[in-house]
């Protein structure tokens, strides 16, 4: 062995084992900074909170106290206003802003790491961050349901095709088909809300892996910061990034919700549907062909479910094989995380616009409903209300059908004595409930289309969603 001093590698906060510096490659390779930057806010909250419990149990002084919360302050605004230089070969937010708080307020900054790691600190730091971005993402969703409550008010009373199979099925109510949507967005909510409720549990106090022999107040801290409870083993703690996961499913549910509502409106914009009209200013046109309107951006959304569902993927793999504690793999958890929520918010935020600017064609939509024998479920329907079991009367309805595409006519158009031959029960009235507004006005069942149900469903989602004036 040698019987040289270990000298303390230049500028580590962990650096009194080591005596060599850190290869530059090594720095560049393992620096998280310039992803994990955008967590100093949370990182500055979290230590403000951990040097107050630090005073009140008397592990460093009142002055010590004062002079880490007004240094931390002051880094703050620097990063704020843009005037703070983050240091690679610090690797992380943690110690970009430990480093600048010691050489800034002396000793006093290098006792602000009693009794915690960097990782119970990034735990910390994520959590906090999440609970502020799972409120963010409340809004955006509840601003997009708005959008699509405003155009159910809007185009009230308009029936278009609803499709099984992309084919043909029944006829339902514009409103009915937008508000199926809000629908979905509430769910997406309610996702993140639950979510939530994991999130805010306190990681701070786990240490390294095993707690502190330290006279910490975990409770206190929990209290300051605002969460429900603390965490109820440190081997977990310092391990745990289900809540990550978990944030990654519900951002992947919405973007895939997204997706959907992006492949119709795709399509709905298409000369072979032409039921919208997205506003130009949300659209783009062709370097070659000067006709062209596309519909880039509900393009982009659909193409960015891939983006997200990949950040999910990434992690769940990261995390598959790792035994506990921390391992260094954690820390590819940020990138995709950050990625993925950029993603999803940009996405909402940028289809509430659109939706905003769109506008339906009810001519078109309602004139979709013509052919296909859209009603042929009210026929069947027509004859169980007279009594006749409803697996014959789905055979006599598609009989009649096979006799319609033998004449070359719609069901409303077929002669009642046609349909009395297959079946001496239908009489004039049938007409009534063939109509496209009489099938559609039928579904008064709970959750459907009939005007009725459709125009309580609304009332109720602007109530919710404050919409009323």
């Amino acid at each position: 062995m040698s019987s040289k001093t270990p000298k303390k590698a230049s500028g580590k906060l962990w650096g009194g084992r080591f005596s060599e510096a850190t290869a530059p490659s090594v720095e560049a390779f393992s620096a998280s900074i310039q992803y994990d930057s955008r967590l100093y806010r949370h990182d500055i909250m979290g230590s403000k909170a951990h040097a107050r419990m630090l005073v009140r149990q008397m592990l460093i002084s009142s002055q010590e106290g004062e002079e880490i919360i007004a240094g931390l302050d002051a880094i703050e605004e620097e990063i704020k206003k843009g005037a703070f230089v983050f240091r690679p070969e610090l690797e992380d937010i943690h110690m970009n802003i430990e480093q600048a708080l010691t050489e800034r307020i002396g000793a006093a900054g290098a006792r602000l790491h009693t009794a915690r790691s960097r990782n119970d600190q990034i735990n910390l730091d994520l959590r906090l961050y999440l609970r502020d971005e799972c409120d963010i993402l409340d809004e955006l969703l509840a601003n997009l349901q708005r959008a699509f409550v405003r155009l159910a008010r809007k185009y009230l009373g308009a029936i278009m095709p609803g499709y099984t199979h992309m084919q043909r099925a029944q006829p339902v109510l514009l409103s009915h088909h937008l508000l199926a949507y809000v629908s979905m967005l509430t769910r997406d909510r309610e996702r993140f809300h639950d979510c939530r409720k994991r999130i805010n549990i306190m990681p701070l106090g786990a240490a390294a892996l095993a707690g502190t022999g330290l006279p910490i107040d975990r409770e206190s801290v929990a209290k300051d910061l605002g969460f429900a409870a603390v965490s109820d083993n440190s081997m977990d703690t310092t391990a745990d990034r289900d809540f990550v996961l978990e944030t990654l499913f519900c951002l992947n549910v919405v973007q895939i919700h997204l997706s959907r509502l992006a492949e119709e409106l795709v399509l709905w914009s298409s000369k072979e549907f032409e039921f919208i009209h997205i506003g130009d200013r949300y659209c783009t046109g062709s370097s070659l062909m000067p006709q062209k309107k596309n519909p880039d951006i509900p393009e982009l959304i659909r193409g960015k479910s891939g983006r997200v569902t990949g950040a999910l993927m990434s992690l769940l793999m990261t995390v598959k094989g790792l035994p506990l504690t921390y391992n260094r793999d954690l820390q590819e958890d940020k990138e995709p995380l950050f990625d993925a929520l950029d993603t999803v918010k940009s996405s909402l935020a940028i289809t509430a616009e659109m939706l905003a600017a769109t506008e339906f064609d009810t001519k078109h939509m309602l004139a979709a409903t013509s052919g296909g024998f859209m009603t042929a479920t009210d026929l069947a329907d027509y004859l169980v209300l007279k009594n006749m079991p409803f697996r014959q009367a789905h055979e006599v309805a598609g009989k009649i059908v096979a006799r319609c595409q033998t004449l070359d006519c719609e069901l409303t158009e077929l002669p009642i004595e046609e349909m009395q031959r297959i079946s001496p029960l239908i009489e004039e009235d049938i007409f009534a409930m063939l109509s496209v507004e009489g099938s559609v006005n039928s579904r008064v069942s709970t959750g459907g289309t009939a005007l009725l149900r459709v125009s309580a469903a609304l009332d109720l989602a602007e109530q919710q969603l404050g919409l009323y004036i």
